[in-house]
């Protein structure tokens, strides 16, 4: 089991324009963050965990790619297909579940030449609210197989 912090929040509510910075927000389960443009019971790619060391070493701003969620303390490269976030404290908490990596895409290279090819493998890990609530900058995250 692994351990970090959420240091920043973001929602992404309309394709193409950048995130919005939020102290909190509403998980949904089975569907996505209330507001976020990713909120669908059919989406896989519901909610973005990035970690701040990755965003640190390439010279990027929370939230400048898309993610929703990020978190210090945690090395996602450990995350598998099925592991299960949990946000929060053990009474009241919400839960994630892994559905894969998030694969960079052609607007890395508008950010930074090169950052597509390089960032593959550390992009970010996509995943679908198993059980909803409130998320905030700050609280505890745990992974767990």
């Amino acid at each position: 089991m692994q351990s970090g912090t959420i240091v920043n929040l973001h929602i992404a509510r309309v394709k193409g324009t950048p995130s919005d910075p939020v102290e909190a927000a509403r998980a949904i389960s089975a569907e996505g963050l209330e507001g976020d443009r990713s909120r669908n019971p059919r989406n896989l790619r519901q909610v973005l965990v990035m970690d701040k060391e990755t965003l640190d070493h390439y010279g990027l701003e929370p939230g400048q790619i898309k993610e929703n969620l990020t978190v210090t303390g945690l090395d996602l490269s450990q995350a598998r297909q099925g592991h299960v976030f949990f946000i929060g404290d053990d009474e009241n908490h919400v839960t994630l579940e892994v559905t894969g990596d998030c694969e960079p895409c052609q607007k890395m290279d508008a950010l930074i030449p090169g950052l597509r090819e390089e960032i593959f493998g550390k992009r970010g890990i996509l995943t679908v609210v198993l059980q909803g609530g409130e998320i905030k900058v700050g609280d505890a995250i745990r992974l767990e197989p």
